[in-house]
Order: C-alpha cells, then sequence, then structure tokens
C-alpha cells in the first residue's frame, strides 16, 4: 500500500477579470507527515513562473468544507455546497482559488484510508523529526 496520495484538481483563480481561468493544481498527502496537505500550483499558474507550493493542515481543510477558517497564510471557506474558496497569503499579495468541493471531499476520504483523523501521532516519528532539526542546525 502506498503512503502517499496525490490527486489533481482543477481551480480557478479569482481575478479582477469576469472569467476566472482554470488552473491545475495537485493536492499531495503523505502519511510520513500526517497533520499536512501540500497543494501545488505549476509554474505557468504562478506569478513568478515557477512552481509553488503551500503546506497547510489537513484539519484546516476539512473544516473549512463546513465553515470559514485559517488565521493565517492560509485560510479555507465554503462557496455554496459547490465550492470551496482556498486564499493563499504572501508578502506579495492573496490568491484566491475555488476549488469543486467534492474533489476536496474526495481527497480527504483518501487520506483518511491513509490515516484516521485522531490517529496521526501514531505516524509522527519524533526523534526522526528531532534529528533533522538538528542536522538543519548546524
Amino acid at each position: 500500500m502506498s503512503t502517499v496520495i496525490e490527486q489533481a484538481v482543477e481551480a480557478r483563480l479569482v481575478a479582477a477579470a469576469p472569467r476566472m481561468p482554470t488552473i491545475s493544481a495537485t493536492l499531495h498527502y503523505d502519511r510520513s507527515d500526517p497533520f499536512a496537505v501540500r497543494m501545488t500550483f505549476p509554474a505557468p499558474a504562478t506569478l513568478e513562473g515557477v512552481e509553488v507550493c503551500w503546506t497547510f493542515a489537513r484539519e484546516l481543510l476539512a473544516a473549512g468544507l463546513e465553515d470559514a477558517v485559517g488565521e493565517g497564510d492560509v485560510r479555507v471557506r465554503p462557496y455554496g455546497y459547490e465550492r470551496t474558496v482556498l486564499e493563499f497569503h504572501a508578502p506579495e499579495g492573496t490568491a484566491l482559488v475555488h476549488v469543486r468541493s467534492h474533489e476536496l471531499r474526495r481527497f480527504l476520504r483518501r487520506t483518511e484510508t491513509l490515516v484516521a483523523t485522531g490517529d496521526e501521532e501514531r505516524y509522527v516519528d519524533l526523534d526522526h523529526d528531532l534529528a533533522e532539526l538538528m542536522r538543519d542546525a548546524c
């Protein structure tokens, strides 16, 4: 059984123009980092022209399907039942994308097959993580 889940999603960039362009994005979940979800946007979809990856809590994504959540760089809120808005805040500005909620629900269900909500601590290797932090500090 794989310990990683990747799922492509279609996102719509909310812009000043009336038509929101569709961009590709990839959701990523790895059992070795059980609390986190990554969302990656390919280079052509970004202002900088380089791939951009945002990492945030799986719990934030799940809660954002039902109610507005987040106070930091990533915020999530429902936009009706069909869509979910993800806001990514950076010093350069804010990006808002709409993703179909059913795609996010499907992704979260798939992550549950790897690590059930509440069982994340069983998959965290604190000794390894501490060793990595110490190695990076030197």
